[in-house]
């Protein structure tokens, strides 16, 4: 075993056993919407004392955060999103009223003197007027001191002295002389005069107004060190009181702009069908590269068992929160895994056919040689990919970005080390080097055999290919602009919530129900399983609550497994974003196609591209899916798998035009194409079988992700042969560029020497 073969294999030993014991040792942060609960998305506005900043944000965070821990949610998570978003996490919160309203007051916290009795007329002549606790109006005095003042609140139970549940309070120093100074001048007015109270007002209403202590003198007030509020409270209002007090001054008001609640049940489902699309996918690319390469093949899958283990150890020890799109793009990983490996084994394949001599072992190290460029080249496009949908996407899209870039790499550390390892070891048995039929890749596959002997001249008129691909992107477009395209909430803004009824309740019962409750234009439609999926305009929370409530007393128990609000100004803004976000990823896959490839091939590329995501538009608008943020995730990995597949067919173009430059580019294309097929085919099926298992088994939540992949995996196969390659040459005509000029140590024999299963490469 040579040093670099040893090398690999202790390697690839430790960080298998490392791997091993992190799955075991340790579990995954699971998202809100795999484990349930609601995610809030709060944006910081403007006031008329203070500017919605980075600081004024950061301080409101620490404001929420103290009024979240008296929810008593388990691990609620807050976190600053840009320079005044505030993203809330509360595991396990199914009814988010409460939340919100505990978030949503936004005002300052004031404390008045209390004027005397209030009339309605108070208002006109400039005062203001409120009503205390039990209804009666109180004419209140300036603000003398507010929230910000407030060192501490807390619900204090007196039973030595028999005051029940009690108030106390703490001020910071300034803020004590003030409140020092507020309770010496009501103290000077006789007892149970309103003048003696002081009123503690939030968001415009009087929650508190306790008359000074008749042992408090005139003009000497409450030290802050023993003030404390009493009533009869009950040990939730004195709790409730204290909070407001305490966390009652936002320094800027909020707004929720996004709200999201997944039941418990639905993320169960959810990681069920995953698991079980994740097996089913997975043994199926097992038996197929095991059936296409034999030996080679069952080693490959091995590996390809190998990188489950080390991507899910990856994501769990970098501590990565696996959202939906997360783990169903932790599912499809594996079915791209296979990628390297089928390059490869047909490059090996091909040393094989090419040089009938050569060893195994010499026609394997010469597959992972000449496979390099095209490896590297494939998997950095679909990392690109990877790159902007973490950097560009939001929310769980981010989850489904970072899950497919550690997948990428996995599957390149298990292709180029664990299977490199296994292969090398195998290939010095001389039983699996004598016999053919049991290695794999000493005899060319049936793909191949198919293909040099019908020797089909595909580009000899590449206009014709333009022109099928011409007529479906004008389907497509028609499809848009006739059927127009369904952009989900997350765009347009608006509430989708979906109920499940204990009695069956059919869309036009619904409907009816909704509209005697006054909810005339919701939309109403099935979502699987007999659930009902609602859409409205803006519905607040209590709105909400109202038409769950109807459909109620339509279906009996009514449970919520799914609710997602987002503000009109959020969906403006997402729906720019996803442009944005689309504009660059074909922008830097241009660039980088142009630094590796010449201009043409790389204009081809994107061509190709920009067809695959006008077809994918298109072809949800003609069967009237969704178009939302999952949907976009799908679309930016289709265009890392489409660029994937026109690199791996460009590059071979690129080594055969530079070791036969006096050949016509169109019949170097025809020998490329043809001999990349089978990689474009084996890698296909392998991320085929892994999203029929996803649409299939992952229920409404993954169907439409895995539909977009099932098409874009489809439609970018077909491009980067059939668009791709005939725009290329088209461009070509008009091109300058001399042809490429043969890497250093390549060798590339004379295109004459053509075998009865020679298809004119030579490497």
């Amino acid at each position: 075993m040579t040093r670099a073969a040893t090398v690999r294999a202790v390697l690839a030993a430790a960080v298998l056993l490392v791997s091993v014991y992190i799955t075991l040792t340790m579990s995954p942060a699971l998202g809100l919407d795999l484990r349930g609960g609601t995610r809030m998305v709060l944006q910081a506005k403007d006031s008329g004392t203070a500017v919605a900043d980075r600081e004024s944000t950061d301080r409101t965070l620490e404001v929420l955060r103290h009024r979240i821990d008296s929810l008593g949610v388990s691990e609620p998570t807050l976190t600053r999103s840009g320079e005044n978003r505030i993203i809330v996490e509360l595991p396990d919160v199914q009814d988010p009223r409460k939340a919100a309203d505990v978030l949503g007051r936004t005002a300052q916290l004031t404390f008045h003197a209390v004027r005397g009795p209030g009339t309605e007329a108070d208002g006109d002549k400039g005062g203001t007027s409120l009503p205390d606790e039990r209804g009666r109006l109180l004419a209140l005095g300036p603000a003398a001191l507010t929230g910000a003042g407030v060192k501490d609140a807390t619900a204090v139970f007196d039973a030595q002295q028999g005051a029940g549940w009690t108030v106390d309070l703490a001020f910071h120093k300034d803020a004590a002389r003030d409140w020092t100074g507020l309770t010496g001048e009501a103290a000077c007015h006789p007892v149970q005069d309103d003048r003696r109270r002081v009123a503690i007002v939030l968001d415009t209403k009087v929650i508190s107004s306790p008359q000074v202590d008749p042992s408090v003198a005139c003009d000497v007030g409450i030290p802050s060190a023993s003030t404390r509020i009493t009533g009869s409270f009950s040990a939730d209002e004195a709790r409730d009181l204290a909070l407001l007090v305490k966390g009652g001054a936002l320094p800027v008001p909020v707004e929720v702009v996004e709200q999201r609640t997944v039941g418990p049940t639905l993320g169960a489902q959810a990681i069920d069908a995953s698991v079980a699309a994740a097996l089913i996918g997975a043994s199926a690319t097992a038996l197929f590269i095991t059936f296409v390469y034999r030996l080679f093949g069952a080693l490959a899958a091995v590996a390809l068992a190998a990188y489950g283990v080390i991507s899910y150890a990856a994501l769990v020890a970098l501590g990565v929160t696996l959202t939906l799109p997360g783990l169903a793009g932790f599912v499809l990983a594996i079915g791209m895994a296979v990628d390297a490996n089928v390059l490869v084994f047909e490059r090996a394949r091909e040393e094989c056919a090419e040089r009938p001599g050569r060893t195994l072992r010499t026609a394997l190290a010469a597959g992972f040689r000449n496979a390099r460029s095209a490896v590297a080249d494939s998997n950095v496009t679909t990392l690109i990919a990877a790159g902007l949908l973490f950097l560009l996407g939001s929310g769980p899209v981010k989850g489904f970005g970072v899950t497919l870039g550690i997948g990428v790499l996995a599957s390149m550390f298990s292709a180029l080390v664990i299977a490199r390892a296994l292969t090398e070891t195998a290939a010095r048995s001389r039983f699996v080097s004598d016999y053919r039929g049991v290695n794999g890749i000493a005899t060319p596959g049936r793909v191949r055999t198919w293909l040099t002997r019908r020797d089909r001249r595909l580009f000899t008129s590449p206009r014709r290919w333009l022109l099928l691909s011409t007529a479906l992107v004008a389907l497509a477009v028609l499809g848009i602009v006739v059927r127009g395209v369904g952009l989900g909430v997350e765009f347009t803004g608006g509430r989708l919530v979906e109920y499940s009824t204990s009695r069956p309740v059919d869309v036009e019962s619904a409907r009816t129900a909704l509209a005697a409750a006054g909810f005339g234009e919701a939309e109403v439609t099935t979502a699987g399983a007999g659930d009902l999926s609602v859409r409205t305009g803006e519905l607040d929370n209590d709105g909400e609550h109202a038409l769950r409530a109807a459909l109620a007393a339509e279906g009996g128990e009514t449970v919520k497994v799914r609710d997602e609000l987002i503000g009109p100004s959020l969906g403006e803004e997402l729906r720019r974003h996803a442009l944005i976000a689309l504009a660059v990823a074909v922008a830097v896959q241009l660039a980088y196609l142009a630094v590796r490839f010449r201009w043409t091939f790389a204009v081809a590329s994107v061509g190709a591209l920009v067809h695959d995501l006008v077809i994918l538009v298109g072809a949800f608008a003609w069967l009237g899916r969704t178009v939302d943020g999952i949907f976009l995730a799908a679309l930016l990995t289709v265009i890392g798998y489409s660029v994937n597949d026109s690199v791996v067919v460009f590059d071979r173009v690129r080594e055969l035009w530079a070791g036969n430059r006096g050949l016509p580019l169109a019949t170097v294309a025809d020998r490329a194409v043809l001999q990349t097929v089978p990689r474009t085919v084996n890698t296909g099926m392998g991320a085929l079988f892994i999203l029929v298992a996803l649409a299939v088994l992952g229920g409404d939540s993954l169907a439409d992700f895995a539909l977009a992949l099932l098409i874009g995996v489809c439609v970018g196969t077909y491009s980067s042969v059939l668009t791709a390659v005939p725009l290329a040459l088209v461009l070509e005509r008009s091109s300058k560029v001399p042809p490429p000029v043969r890497a250093s140590g390549r060798r590339t024999a004379p295109a004459a020497r053509r075998g009865p299963l020679d298809n004119g490469a030579r490497v």
